[in-house]
C-alpha cells in the first residue's frame, strides 16, 4: 500500500489527513443525525446511514495506512453527491486509534453507544480489530470489510464479522509455493509480527515449504516497535537464511531492511503485501536513513532498497495507468478528495479505500430500502460474491465464509532508478511472475484462477 510523501516520521508522527495532527484525532465527515424521524435500525434515518471506524492516523501503522479512510470517504463523498443509497446520504465518522488495542477499544465504544453508528466499516488493524470483535457482535453491530486478513473473521462464533482483503493464510500459501517453485533448496528465514497477523501468514508459508528449509523464526511486537529490528535481521543472517519471508507493516519492512543493508546482508525478501507498498516504504526507508545521519544520497539509494522484492497483489497497481480502474480511482480521488490525491497520489492505500468503499455501497443497495443490520449481512452473504471491484479474483462471501479475495498474483517489485521521496517517484510497480493464484485458508491446492476479471461499471466510469 502505496505512497505518503512524509519527510518527518519522528515518534511515529503522521502530518496526514486534512492538516497537522499532534494527539490522538477524531474526524468527523458530516456529523451525524441519528434518532431523527424515520429510523429503521440504529444509525440510519429517513435520509441517513451513520456509520465509523478506528484507523491508525498516528502510531507505527499511520505512514500510508492514514490514507484509506479519506480515500473511501471520496467514495461516499461520490455516492452522496449522486443522490445517495436509495435516497441517504452517508455519514462517515473516523477515529484515530493510533494502532492501540486499548484506544480501539475505547473509541469502538463511543462510537456504537454514543455516535449510535450503523455499522464498523473499514476499521484497519489485526490486533485492535481482535480487541473489539466480541464487543461488536455482543452488540450486533455489523464489524465490515476489516483492513486485515486476519482467519479470525470467517468464525460463527461472530457472526458479524466480515474480513475484506486476502486472509493471511491464503497470502502466505500463494508466497510459500512461488519460494518452493523458484528457491528450491535454499534456507528461509521468517519475520513476521507476533499476532494473528504473522501467525497466519506463517500458516500459509508452513503449509507450502519443506520445514526443513525454515532455519529461522524471528517476531517483532508492533505496540513497541521503535527502531532498527537489528537483532531479529541478525539472527536471520547467522542462521544462513537466503530468503527471508515478511510479515510486517510498512515501517517494520523498512525497519528491517535497513539494519540488514548495513551489515551487507542481502537476502531474497519475499514480503506480505500489507508491507510491501514500494511508495510508502519507500520514503521511510529514506526517512529513517536521514534520521540516523545519513546524507540525502544514501537516503534516496536507501529508497531502492524494495527493488527485485517479491510480494502479491489482488488488484492492478496504480503503475498500470491504461487499467481501466486504475483510471476510474484516479479520476474519483482528483474529483471527490483533490486534496489526498495532491498529498498521496493514486497509490495502494488510496486504491484500497476506493474499492473497499464501492463494495460497501453495493453491500447497502443489496439490503434494499428497509436498511436493517441484519438485512445488510444477508444482503452481503447472499450476494457478495457478485459485488463488483478492481479483485483479481470475485469476493468470496457466503453465509459460512466471511473472507474477502481468496486469490492474488505474485509480482516482483521494480524500478528505474532509487525512488525519489516525491509523489511521483520513479517505480514502475510490479512485473507479474506468477498468473493470479486462487487458495483457501485450509490444506486446499495453489491453483490458477481461470475466471473473468471484472471492469468498472458505468455508472463508476462517469464520476462527475
Amino acid at each position: 500500500m502505496r505512497y505518503s510523501n512524509r519527510t518527518s516520521i519522528g515518534r511515529w508522527t503522521s502530518t496526514f489527513v486534512a492538516g497537522a495532527m499532534g494527539v490522538a484525532l477524531a474526524v468527523t465527515v458530516l456529523a451525524p443525525s441519528a434518532g431523527a424521524s424515520g429510523s429503521s435500525a440504529p444509525g440510519v434515518t429517513s435520509n441517513t446511514i451513520s456509520i465509523g471506524a478506528t484507523v491508525p492516523l498516528t502510531g507505527p501503522a499511520a505512514p500510508g495506512y492514514d490514507e484509506i479512510a479519506p480515500a473511501m470517504n471520496a467514495v461516499f463523498d461520490w455516492v452522496n453527491a449522486h443522490g445517495g443509497v436509495n435516497g441517504r446520504k452517508i455519514h462517515y465518522t473516523y477515529l484515530d486509534d493510533g494502532y492501540n488495542p486499548a484506544n480501539t477499544a475505547t473509541l469502538t465504544r463511543k462510537l456504537v453507544l454514543q455516535d449510535t453508528v450503523f455499522a464498523d466499516v473499514g476499521s484497519l488493524g489485526t490486533p485492535t480489530q481482535t480487541a473489539v470483535q466480541a464487543f461488536l457482535n455482543s452488540e450486533k453491530v455489523p464489524q465490515l470489510f476489516i483492513e486485515s486478513g486476519c482467519n479470525c473473521w470467517s468464525n460463527p462464533k461472530y457472526p458479524e464479522s466480515f474480513g475484506w482483503q486476502p486472509p493471511y493464510t491464503v497470502e502466505g500459501k500463494i508466497l510459500g509455493a512461488y519460494i518452493k517453485a523458484n528457491f528450491a533448496g535454499k534456507k528461509v528465514g521468517y519475520l513476521t509480527q507476533d499476532d494473528e497477523f504473522g501467525q497466519d501468514f506463517i500458516k500459509g508459508l508452513d503449509m507450502e515449504l519443506p520445514s526443513a528449509s525454515v532455519v529461522s523464526r524471528q517476531t517483532y511486537d508492533a505496540a513497541t516497535l521503535a527502531g532498527p529490528l537489528s537483532n531479529q535481521v541478525a539472527a536471520l543472517k547467522s542462521a544462513g537464511a537466503q530468503v527471508v519471508a515478511l510479515a510486517t507493516i510498512p515501517a517494520a519492512t523498512a525497519l528491517a531492511m535497513l539494519p540488514a543493508a548495513a551489515i551487507g546482508y542481502q537476502p531474497q525478501y519475499v514480503i506480505s503485501n500489507v508491507g510491501a507498498d514500494a511508495p510508502t516504504v519507500g520514503p521511510l526507508l529514506s526517512s529513517f536513513t536521514q534520521k540516523g545521519g545519513g546524507t540525502a544520497a544514501q537516503a534516496q539509494a536507501a529508497a531502492g532498497l524494495l527493488n527485485g522484492a517479491i510480494t502479491d497483489s489482488y488488484f492492478a497497481p496504480e503503475s498500470e495507468v491504461s487499467n481501466p480502474w486504475v483510471q476510474v480511482e484516479k479520476k474519483l480521488l482528483v474529483d471527490y478528495a483533490p486534496s489526498l490525491y495532491a498529498k498521496s497520489g493514486l497509490d495502494g492505500n488510496t486504491q484500497y479505500g476506493i474499492a473497499l468503499g464501492y463494495t460497501f455501497i453495493q453491500a447497502l443497495q443489496a439490503a434494499g430500502k428497509n436498511l436493517t443490520r441484519s438485512g445488510l449481512l444477508t444482503a452481503i452473504a447472499k450476494s457478495g460474491m457478485n459485488f463488483v471491484t478492481p479483485g483479481f479474483v470475485p469476493l468470496s462471501y457466503s453465509s459460512s465464509v466471511h473472507y474477502g479475495f481468496q486469490g492474488a498474483q505474485v509480482i516482483k517489485l521494480s524500478s528505474t532508478a532509487p525512488p525519489a521521496v516525491t509523489p511521483t517517484g520513479s517505480w514502475i510497480g510490479g512485473t507479474a511472475v506468477s498468473p493470479v493464484e486462487m487458495t483457501n485458508v485450509g490444506s486446499g491446492p495453489v491453483t490458477k484462477y481461470t475466471g473473468k476479471i471484472s471492469t468498472p461499471p458505468k455508472k463508476l466510469v462517469s464520476t462527475s
